[in-house]
């Protein structure tokens, strides 16, 4: 239920950070510096001005139709969560909990045996990265939350070589 109500405040947030952005016009601009990066502001440097160029940034404005689907969403999904809320209120203290919350599924669900083959190895692999992707740390540790959703899968490498492309 707190994962329902956080997404629909995020997307709550989105719509209205979408609406003002389409009421404001802000001006924007495309600029290349010195080193070949490429920069996209409102504010161009005095010394890349005459090589800026602007971008229409009407583009990317959020359509009344949008507007009004994005709304009718994050209408639904309050709904139910509230409807989770209400059913959670009304269970008995002593039923119970569904049996998904207690046995929460780790990803990749499968393991790697002695006779996986390398494609398979690979995918669950690439998985079991994706998977502990947001829970790595700016210092490149692993937070401990994360092996509770997550199984960790060896890199195939040692097996299968390197993967050529």
């Amino acid at each position: 239920m707190r994962t329902m109500l956080l997404t629909f405040i995020r997307l709550l947030g989105g719509v209205a950070l979408l609406g003002a952005l389409s009421a404001q016009a802000t001006v924007i601009y495309r600029w290349v510096d010195d080193n070949g990066r490429t920069h996209v502001s409102d504010v161009v440097p005095e010394k890349y001005r005459k090589s800026a160029t602007r971008i229409d940034s009407s583009e990317s404005a959020v359509s009344p139709e949008r507007k009004r689907q994005a709304e009718e969403a994050a209408a639904r999904i309050k709904a139910l969560a509230d409807e989770r809320a209400r059913s959670h209120q009304d269970r008995p203290a002593s039923a119970p909990a569904p049996a998904a919350a207690s046995a929460p599924t780790k990803r990749p669900a499968q393991s790697v045996t002695d006779d996986t083959d390398c494609e398979t190895w690979r995918r669950l692999y690439r998985e079991s990265e994706d998977c502990f992707g947001p829970y790595r740390t700016t210092r490149g540790g692993t937070k401990a939350e994360a092996f509770e959703k997550c199984n960790p899968i060896p890199s195939p490498e040692l097996k299968c070589g390197p993967l050529r492309q």
